[in-house]
């Protein structure tokens, strides 16, 4: 028993999915236009349709889903005075795994005069799902950045609540080569009993980060300003030189029309997926 046990464990191992994507975006004339693209594994990134002066990005991840063991790697790098805009093409379902927690890998760079907006749609976390994410991000002084992402707790659509698991997400932000945020989330064991607690979510199944370079005080009070139409529990604040806006709520749905509100008080233009 022991022997096959191992067998379909080592079967396991090699059938997990690798994935990466590494490319680079400029600007000639004002345009933004892709450089070098490099892409392996099961994950794909699409350009629809070219823009004015911007360009958009969509990933595909063709392994259709993240599974314990699995690891993605995107490292993307927007030169000065370019544009770029990247979403998924639909949510990333992580599932659940009785072995190694999956891998993600962010890095990005964003050089001076230039504008990345970071809009995946949510990521969710199915019961006894195990994640480990990470996010590194280097920021020329001159360069702006708008990265959002959402994470929910078990398919609240069909009444399911992610009750055991794993979830690290490890964020880093330099400006000027000058680390001004750090901040490692950690919830693992009972997490459905660390979301009912009134000090952690309430109860609540849905959890967003809105990170907003540059950002200040007058940005923030914009966003307070439509705090009376928030389904769920929104907090923002600027220091550093840039704002942040925290998100809580019952369900992705609400989660994610409060998160359009604030997008669009920073007069962020949505991606088309996210409107269909």
């Amino acid at each position: 028993m022991r022997s096959e046990l191992s067998a379909t464990s080592t079967l396991f191992e090699a059938n997990r999915a690798r994935g990466a994507v590494r490319f680079d975006v400029h600007a000639r004339a004002g345009v933004t236009r892709r450089g070098a693209l490099h892409e392996s594994g099961s994950l794909r990134v699409r350009f629809p349709s070219p823009e004015d002066q911007g360009l958009s990005g969509v990933f595909v991840n063709t392994a259709g889903g993240v599974a314990g063991g699995d690891r993605f790697d995107v490292e993307i790098a927007a030169a000065d005075g370019a544009r770029l805009t990247l979403t998924t093409a639909a949510a990333e379902k992580v599932y659940r795994t009785p072995g190694a927690a999956a891998q993600l890998n962010i890095a990005l760079k964003v050089g001076a005069g230039a504008h990345l907006a970071w809009l995946p749609q949510e990521t969710i976390l199915f019961d006894r799902a195990r994640v480990q994410r990470r996010f590194d991000i280097d920021l020329d002084e001159a360069a702006s950045l708008l990265l959002c992402e959402i994470v929910v707790f078990g398919r609240t659509a069909m009444g399911e609540r992610m009750e055991q698991g794993e979830f690290i997400d490890r964020w880093r932000l330099r400006r000027g080569g000058r680390l001004v945020f750090a901040e490692t989330v950690r919830l693992d064991g009972d997490i459905g009993g660390k979301l009912a607690r009134p000090a952690v979510a309430k109860g609540g199944a849905a959890i967003g980060t809105a990170l907003i370079v540059p950002g200040d005080e007058a940005l923030v009070e914009r966003i307070r300003e439509a705090s009376e139409s928030f389904s769920g529990e929104v907090g923002i604040s600027a220091w550093n030189g840039f704002a942040m806006a925290r998100f809580c709520a019952q369900d992705e749905a609400r989660l994610r029309a409060d998160m359009m509100t604030v997008l669009a008080r920073t007069g962020a233009a949505l991606p088309r997926l996210w409107l269909n």
